[in-house]
């Protein structure tokens, strides 16, 4: 008897159809059977599903003498099934890599519930879209399980079929099944969920939810939406047989309304012709249904509503939601207006402040767009403090940030009045990304740029060749703002050259090194330890990072190269799985695809919001990353890189690197994940040629990072102390041209 058994009804979806089947089939966690229901479909779908069949065991394909529906064909595939627990995916939505495997370890950890629901992210014809809307309910719910009458809240999870697995038997033994028709989801949904003593919650993307441009049902309007109230009226008589349940009532009728009332307001679901006659429908399932202890109305426009529903015809609900919409309009206009004479105020305040004279003893640092205190603008703040007090530094911060600021940190918020005040008085502009446009660099005042690193994928000007690239970067005025630096600090000269190139503004390149790996070189074991001590990795343990960047080919930047779990289990034992996403990737669905999961469940570590990535450096022992440029800073702690490179062609051709790291790598290099598996189970990933090959990445990419950086920047720019002995000896017989030699001595 497998674990699981998915079905898989299918209609019309021969071009989504292969994708869905390879999700499900390529899972690492493998103890289930797929049971495919052909619902007489006209396309080539069966013979795509003979042919799966034929390959693989795990994979039933039940072929249907007529068309019956969604409903009905899961009903269908349910009676075939033998496994402990029940899923049903839709054949144009696919499964995130590794779902099995995490909704087995949840299943095991809170005891075979009767239900356990999962997360999704919708993917619109455009793109993939954002968190969901239950994310936070999910990850509330813990590894805890509950009732819907302890815990009505998640009544509120979307209400469908292939977010959830269900205990097969609890199905059996309460006759769950799907009626004809469009809506059959919901009445399924809420008996199930009323009905079930133990639900658990998986805060995990399991299901990629396709939004299809047209052939989607339920996004034609029509008549077919009138089947919205039988589904529901099939529910509540349900409930009139079940005396038990009338707890239930009150809370799904509110849910029922809502539903209701969300299909009314859709424009691609309800005609205008026929939207009196669906909102008398709603009214009269309301008057029939209305308890006598009324049911919890929500809060806002949607709880209007349902008021209106027992008092007002169609005519006047459609006047009420037509001067909400005007208001909403008008208020819109209002901000808008406000926002604009707030605007033009700072301003004025930022153009008085100008006219006043520089502070020589104040500067402003920001990083990552003011998210915090982090980078070379953290090292070279931390090194004024210590070597140059009499310079005050403030930090510009977001206010979703100031929470988490070190102790005795200055700061002002993007946009305040003493921000622009600060902005106009300061002498010394640190960033390591561009300041806003509206702020007007002042004579005499330096504008230090330190950048995020070595480049090695295209930046500035070189976007420019990259269409898909540069999708959403205003190139002209990204340059237009670069023109305001008047140092960009370097670590090595493929650095300057790249900087110089991309950026072909007015700048000095200053041969300094990277203020922020000055604690890399040099580093002993003491800081590494302290960090693997409060990240609770076990004394011993071989750590390995895995930090890849985001992809310019895919909407949103992440994509999964490999399955995290497998590849944390084929480490083995000794050994921990450290993962930090790229910072643009940090707030989006990358997480909730599964690393945060695996991260509750300690099979690795997320210190992806670790807020000095030196940190994270110095506590791993190992390096596999694809095309960051965490790399440069990694070689010089001289430890194992590994590059898994599996798609560097499609990245090269869709952002542009500077030179082939596939040929020039710090490390061994993977072009699978076999391969980089075997790297790691022979030991090559840390044999000579490993450390000669890092030794020469080494070499050619870092020649100013000898530990300095953060002083030299400091006493060269706002000390004012000159002369060659503050240039790492690396730079000095690098065989520099003339116009470096002239540029730190201006």
């Amino acid at each position: 008897m497998p674990r699981f058994s998915i079905i898989v009804p299918v209609y019309k979806v021969q071009g989504f159809l292969r994708e869905c089947l390879d999700s499900v089939l390529s899972q690492s966690y493998g103890d289930f059977e797929v049971i495919a229901v052909d619902d007489r479909s006209p396309d080539g779908s069966g013979a795509i599903l003979d042919e799966y069949a034929a390959r693989d065991t795990r994979m039933r394909v039940l072929h249907l003498p007529e068309n019956v529906g969604l409903g009905r064909a899961r009903n269908a595939g349910r009676e075939q099934a033998a496994g402990d627990y029940v899923l049903f995916l839709d054949s144009d939505d696919r499964y995130t890599p590794g779902l099995l495997a995490a909704v087995a370890a949840r299943l095991e950890a809170t005891g075979d519930p009767d239900i356990l629901v999962f997360d999704h992210v919708r993917t619109y014809w455009w793109g993939r879209g954002g968190r969901s809307e239950a994310a936070d309910l999910l990850a509330a719910a813990g590894t805890e399980t509950f009732g819907i009458r302890e815990s009505p809240q998640y009544l509120n999870l979307f209400l469908v079929a292939w977010n959830k697995a269900y205990r097969r038997a609890f199905l059996q033994e309460n006759g769950l099944e799907y009626a004809a028709g469009l809506y059959e989801d919901a009445p399924v949904t809420y008996r199930s969920m009323v009905l079930a003593d133990r639900i658990a919650c998986l805060g995990r993307i399991g299901v990629e939810y396709r939004q299809r441009r047209q052939g989607s049902i339920t996004k034609t309007p029509g008549r077919r939406h009138f089947e919205i109230f039988p589904q529901y009226e099939g529910l509540f008589a349900f409930l009139e047989q079940r005396p038990d349940l009338d707890w239930a009532r009150p809370p799904l009728l509110e849910r029922a309304l809502d539903h209701m009332l969300f299909v009314l307001a859709r424009e691609d679901r309800v005609r205008p012709a026929d939207r009196g006659d669906f909102y008398r429908e709603i009214r009269s399932f309301h008057r029939r249904h209305l308890p006598e202890g009324g049911f919890p109305e929500p809060d806002g426009w949607r709880g209007v509503e349902m008021r209106l529903l027992a008092s007002v015809p169609y005519a006047s609900y459609a006047a009420v939601r037509g001067l909400r919409d005007l208001r909403a309009s008008a208020l819109g206009r209002k901000r808008r207006v406000v926002r604009k004479a707030s605007g033009t105020a700072l301003r004025t305040w930022y153009a008085a402040q100008s006219k006043r004279p520089l502070d020589p003893q104040l500067a402003v640092y920001s990083a990552t767009h003011h998210r915090g205190v982090s980078g070379d603008p953290a090292a070279i703040h931390a090194k004024a403090r210590e070597i140059a007090p009499h310079i005050r530094g403030v930090w510009v911060v977001r206010e979703d940030a100031v929470d988490a600021l070190p102790p005795g940190i200055d700061h002002v918020t993007p946009g305040s009045r003493r921000y622009h005040e600060v902005m106009a008085r300061a002498t010394y502009w640190v960033n390591n990304v561009n300041w806003p446009g509206t702020l007007a660099k002042r004579p005499g005042s330096v504008h230090i740029h330190t950048h995020q690193g070595t480049p090695l994928k295209y930046m500035g000007a070189d976007l420019l060749t990259k269409p898909g690239a540069r999708h959403g970067f205003d190139v002209p005025q990204m340059l237009r703002r670069a023109d305001r630096w008047d140092y960009s600090l370097v670590a090595g000269l493929h650095a300057e050259r790249a900087w110089e190139r991309a950026y072909p503004c007015h700048f000095a390149s200053l041969r300094t090194g990277s203020p922020r790996n000055d604690v890399l070189v040099g580093a002993g074991p003491e800081r590494g330890r302290e960090v693997r001590e409060r990240l609770g990795i076990p004394a011993g343990h071989t750590v390995v990072l895995y930090a890849p960047t985001r992809r310019d080919y895919r909407k949103g930047g992440h994509v999964d190269r490999f399955d995290l779990a497998r590849f944390a289990e084929d480490l083995g034992p000794g050994h921990t799985l450290v993962v930090r996403l790229h910072p643009s990737l940090a707030g989006g669905v990358a997480r909730g695809l599964g690393l945060a999961e695996l991260h509750r469940r300690g099979v690795l570590v997320d210190t992806t919001d670790e807020p000095h990535v030196e940190d994270v450096l110095l506590a791993s022992d190992a390096l596999v990353t694809d095309y960051s440029a965490l790399m440069f800073d990694y070689a010089l702690l001289d430890r194992p890189i590994v590059v898994h490179a599996d798609d560097w062609g499609a990245f090269a051709a869709s952002r542009g690197a500077y030179f082939d790291i596939t040929a020039e790598a710090p490390g061994h290099v993977s072009r699978s994940y076999r391969e980089l598996a075997w790297l790691f189970a022979s030991g090559t990933w840390q044999d000579r040629e490993a450390e000669r090959l890092r030794a020469g990445f080494r070499e050619r990419y870092c020649e100013f990072e000898d530990g300095q950086a953060a002083e030299r920047v400091v006493r060269l720019l706002m000390l004012g102390e000159r002369g060659g002995a503050l240039l790492p000896a690396a730079r000095r017989t690098a065989g520099a041209g003339a116009r470096s030699e002239a540029l730190v001595e201006r």
